[in-house]
């Protein structure tokens, strides 16, 4: 039954593709981002599809895209459309993994039998931020799975720290995970991991030298070369702040709380009682904080809902589920400057990630208590146990 069902759902998504276009515009500037460095032409310099993309990536994540060049148009949108369901079946094994982690230490490997991961799969593919995923042709589901492939590893593996470093190297977002380790103390993961990050910079530097010094001085700093802020597209905390006062530069009214959403998502992240907790509060405060966070960028929606029913949470599942599939932000009117000017009502239907973030921040600020006592931090009670 659960086969049947996931060919099903694949099948319905390419249907869909091919009724729609399936423009998968991201993939385009991938592809050209390879090529400019395959011809050594101006990395940033070029804009693509009708939409006028830009590159936005650092110079490393450019050099791997140049496979994707080997390939004719169709031919390479096949190959992502199907990397990407691959990807999906590894980041909803990724979340099992992680939703059977208790305090600090990995559970035995139990890997999901093929009938459950089949059905998760196929339902996973219809979260919005998957599906979007899908349809432009993104790295969100990779750069997700290195992270958590590498979090969710044990202590004592070689190479932690690893594959959160080229993460943080391809796509930047991932690097509130560093002082993550470095405050629950693997700083030794934290030092891996910066390590390689700069191993891809550096990288970068001695392979595209004009790329690396325009991107590092001048392209980082353009926030809006990567998109307008204030569309519904952009799920951020800049995103909810810019359309709730209609204002498409905020400034201060959105920088100051996200610096206060940071140091508190972040503390606690490191104080949380159980280490899967503390992964998704860092995955979520990175989403909040982050100038732009398209849609597409809240795959870390399948982590949250893994952990949310292992922990028996059946409502709070459904109603997380509903809110990633119900796709509120693209019903409302949107053409033009609309999202500046939506009523009051419909501002939460506008931005339901970030409430949603935030509502989880809130929830871990609220001191659990057993038996009348404040449950003590996993951490602190390994560290009596050893003393």
């Amino acid at each position: 039954m659960a086969l049947p069902l996931l060919a099903l759902s694949l099948a319905s998504f390419a249907a869909l593709c091919v009724l729609r276009g399936a423009p998968m515009a991201d993939l385009l500037v991938y592809r050209a981002e390879g090529a400019a460095v395959a011809h050594g032409t101006d990395l940033y310099g070029f804009t693509v599809t009708r939409w006028r993309l830009p590159a936005t990536y650092p110079p490393f994540a450019a050099i791997l895209f140049v496979p994707a060049t080997w390939l004719p148009v169709p031919a390479l949108k096949a190959a992502f459309l199907a990397g990407n369901a691959l990807l999906l079946a590894l980041l909803i094994t990724l979340s099992a993994r992680l939703a059977a982690r208790t305090g600090l230490l990995p559970p035995p490997p139990q890997p999901l039998p093929p009938p459950l991961l089949c059905a998760a799969t196929a339902l996973s593919l219809w979260l919005e931020p998957v599906f979007q995923t899908l349809l432009f042709g993104q790295i969100n589901l990779a750069v997700a799975g290195l992270v958590l492939w590498d979090l969710t590893r044990p202590p004592t593996a070689r190479g932690k720290g690893v594959a959160l470093g080229i993460a943080t190297g391809i796509k930047l977002t991932p690097a509130l995970f560093v002082p993550y380790l470095f405050l629950t103390g693997r700083r030794r993961e934290a030092a891996t991991a910066t390590a390689v990050c700069a191993g891809t910079v550096a990288l970068g530097g001695l392979l595209l030298p004009s790329a690396s010094a325009d991107f590092w001085t001048r392209r980082l700093y353009e926030t809006d070369r990567v998109g307008k802020a204030w569309i519904v597209d952009n799920q951020s905390l800049q995103g909810l702040v810019a359309r709730a006062l209609g204002d498409p530069a905020p400034g201060l009214a959105w920088a100051l709380p996200a610096a206060a959403v940071g140091a508190v998502g972040l503390c606690l992240a490191a104080r949380a009682r159980e280490d899967r907790h503390g992964i998704l509060l860092t995955a979520f405060t990175t989403l909040l904080i982050s100038p732009i966070s398209w849609s597409h960028h809240w795959v870390w929606c399948v982590p949250l809902l893994a952990v949310l029913l292992a922990e028996g949470r059946v409502l709070l599942t459904a109603l997380t589920a509903t809110a990633f599939t119900a796709r509120t932000l693209w019903l409302l009117p949107h053409e033009g400057d609309r999202d500046l000017h939506l009523p009051w009502w419909q501002q939460p239907l506008a931005s339901p990630y970030p409430l949603l973030g935030l509502a989880l921040l809130a929830w871990a600020a609220v001191p659990r208590r057993r038996g009348g006592q404040p449950v003590p931090s996993a951490r602190i009670s390994s560290a009596s146990t050893i003393r």
